[in-house]
């Protein structure tokens, strides 16, 4: 018998339409209680060591599967949003924003961002929007932030933007693959680590900053240069700035510290006890300088009360990691570090003397492995660079003023230009809306 298709009626459903015709012809009657008879049979187990008759499953399974497969289908572009969770979504097909959030709880079925990747990419399109910034509150982020994490509207995130207050709002990493983008002052940090406010050998100063934050390699590095520290007569390290949680263009200080790969460490030593939060705002670094730099003829050297063997021990450690490229210094201070080294020299090369930092020092660690579209600087010219070169940052010429040339129009000041969002890479617009 050709066995029944799932969509046709049972035989029952053909006998009870066809009843009324029944009387009139007896035949027809038999016929249907026969075939009645044989779909009961087709219900019934069969006997055993008899082979099952194939069957086709029943139309209400096959409704059910289908719609089953049509929820997965639906859900996978199906979010549910808390009623602030509308700061990044997108229409996925034409780039603009999509349509009203639903209530909160409720289930929102629009053309919503697709998820972030992990790591981001190098090059990811920017949000372009003509509406002025906005910054929707979102739920407090479960993080070492102190405050709760904005979500930028995409209104906000458009090329004219000015980079330092988006990036400036953010108190929490992006929830990214750990990834250095950029330059060390045009560029931004995905996966940042943040460095414990307390450990072992090590303070972090300014905490209101919220600065803390590098890539985990400028962690790792710290920690280890802490952890060395009391061996080399140097008690603790006071830490100054490493970056923002999401890298970028610092709302005041520094042009540098974007990628994280860059920190402030005191050259002042930590002391036995654990500061205070306000003594960490309002303690000052002593400078290790004898006086201005600044005056004509000047004495730019270090001041031997101020400065230590135990500082220039420290220094030189952290030169010898292999994963530093850098580490800035006063002249004054180069000058102590070329006069301390007696043997194996090949550290200073790395040293460099710069304007400030004459009460701290400045590491900076080359790109890690996996930072994608991380730019290094050169590397730093041959030799220990205690010659010439010093000799010159020790000079008046880099620091004493010009007298300004007689003019009939006072110069007017330059405005200094803010760094925009167009003028960093791509992928740190993904940096910044990602959560």
């Amino acid at each position: 018998m050709t066995p029944m298709r799932a969509s046709a009626k049972s035989p029952g459903d053909r006998f009870s339409e066809a009843a009324p015709q029944a009387g009139r012809h007896p035949l027809l009657l038999a016929l249907l209680a026969s075939a009645s008879i044989a779909g009961l049979a087709m219900l019934l187990p069969a006997p055993a060591g008899a082979a099952p008759l194939p069957r086709e499953k029943p139309a209400s399974l096959i409704a059910a599967e289908a719609m089953s497969r049509l929820e997965e289908r639906r859900v996978t572009t199906t979010r549910v949003l808390p009623s602030t969770d509308i700061g990044d979504l997108v229409d996925a097909r034409s780039g603009q924003p999509a349509a009203p959030a639903a209530p909160s709880g409720e289930v929102y079925s629009s053309f919503a961002s697709p998820p972030l990747p992990r790591p981001a990419p190098a090059e990811r399109p920017v949000v372009v929007a003509a509406a002025p910034m906005q910054l929707v509150a979102a739920p407090p982020a479960s993080s070492q932030a102190t405050s709760s994490q904005p979500v930028l509207s995409p209104s906000a995130v458009r090329p004219g933007a000015v980079a330092k207050d988006l990036f400036g709002a953010m108190r929490a990493p992006a929830p990214l693959a750990a990834r250095s983008i950029g330059s060390y002052a045009k560029g931004c940090l995905a996966g940042a680590t943040a460095l414990a406010v307390d450990g072992p050998a090590w303070q972090v100063m300014r905490l209101s900053r919220n600065r803390n934050w590098g890539h985990p390699q400028l962690v790792d590095m710290l920690q280890r240069l802490a952890n060395d520290a009391p061996a080399l007569g140097w008690n603790g390290l006071l830490v100054g700035d490493l970056a923002q949680p999401r890298g970028g263009p610092m709302t005041s200080g520094h042009a540098s510290h974007q990628i994280g790969l860059d920190a402030d460490i005191w050259l002042t030593p930590m002391p036995d006890r654990t500061l205070s939060r306000e003594e960490r705002e309002s303690m000052s670094a002593v400078s290790m300088l004898k006086g201005s730099s600044e005056l004509p003829g000047a004495d730019r050297g270090v001041d031997p009360a101020k400065w230590s063997d135990a500082r220039a021990r420290l220094i030189r450690r952290a030169a010898q990691d292999p994963r530093v490229s850098r580490i800035f210094v006063h002249p004054g201070i180069k000058q102590a570090l070329c006069r301390f080294e007696t043997g194996e020299r090949g550290w200073l090369r790395k040293v460099r003397p710069w304007w400030g930092h004459h009460y701290h020092f400045h590491v900076r660690i080359a790109c890690p492995d996996g930072s994608v579209g991380c730019k290094d600087q050169d590397a730093p010219p041959p030799g220990d660079g205690c010659g010439q070169e010093l000799a010159w940052w020790l000079s008046d010429e880099p620091w004493v003023p010009k007298r300004p040339k007689k003019t009939d129009k006072p110069a007017v000041p330059a405005k200094k230009k803010q760094l925009t969002l167009a003028a960093l890479p791509q992928a740190c617009t993904e940096v910044l809306v990602a959560r």
